[in-house]
């Protein structure tokens, strides 16, 4: 079973440095590993010092490493839907060099980024998979993808699929069968439904799937850490490990104003080392039940195999036990219990302060909304027999109560 690593982060705050410094450290211990970047910046190369493509290359014994590249899959997985849209915008008389930029799906990068992600998985030629994934907005995005995309066509394809057929008779008649897109492109859309189903499985799996998140002791990009955990957690994404990156020394330090070193630092150090400290006293307490981790400023930019090992012995020391792939997080899933008349839905929504948070039932989904981010649940069969009752935020959980309803439990009435 292949294990996957996410890394992301606000950008700057060496997300790809810890990326590559735990593939390294995985390989290292003779664990087959891929380190894929897929986040359009592609910095792996620089952070490895090697050229990158598409392909993956050996950098090191067990190590391998790749830059997804998405148009190319783009081109060679959406031929057919793409040829599709181009017909129709140029029989409106669209520009060509438009209709080419028109004709590609919003969002279908990162799908594609996804895809490959979950084909790297499947192939069992690595033991695991650690990817370098895009600043924390856009991992949001492309996380939220599979569950919400693939909600909207299991809702609204079968109905255009159904008039489509219905449809097609009339089209021949009217001598314009083209006006209908043909059956490869209903294909091309069903095979995506599989697909999206099959990354959500793998993804949401705490066993074989997790985030980590790295940060700097610093108020902003703390903040944003918090919020991102809480958003992963509403889409059912764990999180195993927070990273501090570029901690000063002396904020780590337990006696740090007594050490010999402190009294010869600037004033200017010994400000950000004390603002660090408040820091990283707030993170370990907001980020309460997760490791976290801290990586000192390194004196030199860590930058190719050997300064990507010293990072890597910081960050996972060098015992044989300290698994750089072990799951030490809480599983983010939903969970479903029994409660006298009813029953409670629980969801993990860490951080996340209850007056941001709103629920709303929408015929057989739960929508849950945390401040802008939005989850849409298909509930489960026996939740749809029941009531929404109400919802509140208790020690970092939504937990959303329903009571049978009389009418569908004929048993009880």
């Amino acid at each position: 079973m292949t294990r996957v690593l996410l890394f992301t982060g606000k950008g700057g705050v060496g997300k790809t440095t810890m990326a590559a410094a735990t593939a390294l450290r995985l390989a290292d211990r003779g664990v087959k590993t891929l380190l894929a970047s897929a986040d359009a910046a592609h910095s792996v190369a620089d952070a490895l010092a090697v050229a990158l493509s598409g392909r993956a290359s050996e950098i090191s014994p067990a190590l391998w490493a790749l830059e997804v590249d998405t148009q190319q899959r783009l081109e060679s997985a959406w031929t057919q839907v793409q040829g599709y849209l181009l017909q129709l915008l140029a029989r409106s008389g669209v520009d060509p060099v438009a209709a080419d930029e028109l004709a590609v799906l919003p969002g279908v990068d990162e799908v594609l980024a996804l895809l490959a992600v979950q084909e790297f998985a499947a192939s069992g030629d690595w033991d695991a998979v650690v990817v370098d994934c895009a600043p924390t907005a856009e991992t949001l995005r492309l996380l939220a993808l599979p569950e919400a995309l693939g909600w909207y066509l299991a809702k609204i394809f079968p109905a255009h699929r159904r008039l489509a057929r219905s449809m097609r008779p009339f089209a021949s008649l009217l001598k314009r069968p083209d006006v209908l897109p043909p059956d490869a492109v209903f294909a091309a859309v069903l095979s995506l439904m599989d697909e999206l189903e099959g990354i959500r499985r793998l993804l949401s799996d705490p066993a074989r799937t997790s985030v980590r998140l790295v940060l700097t002791p610093e108020a902003v990009v703390a903040a944003e850490a918090r919020r991102a955990y809480t958003a992963l957690s509403l889409y059912g994404y764990g999180v195993d490990l927070v990273i501090a990156n570029r901690v000063i020394p002396w904020a780590a330090a337990d006696s740090w104003q007594q050490t010999s070193s402190w009294q010869q630092t600037s004033s200017w150090q010994q400000t950000w080392a004390v603002a660090q400290r408040a820091q990283l006293a707030a993170v370990r307490e907001s980020f309460a039940g997760l490791e976290v981790r801290e990586v000192a400023y390194a004196a030199a930019e860590p930058v190719g195999i050997d300064g990507l090992r010293s990072i890597a012995d910081e960050l996972y020391g060098d015992l044989p036990g300290d698994d750089p792939a072990a799951v030490s997080g809480a599983d983010a899933g939903l969970r479903v219990e029994s409660d006298g008349d009813g029953f409670v839905l629980s969801q993990p929504l860490p951080l996340a302060r209850a007056e941001s948070v709103d629920v709303a039932r929408v015929g057989d989904d739960l929508v849950i909304t945390v401040d802008n981010r939005r989850r849409v649940l298909a509930l489960p069969s026996v939740l749809r027999r029941c009531a929404l009752t109400g919802g509140r935020v208790v020690d970092g959980d939504l937990r959303v109560r329903f009571r049978r309803d009389p009418a569908l439990w004929p048993e009880t009435s």
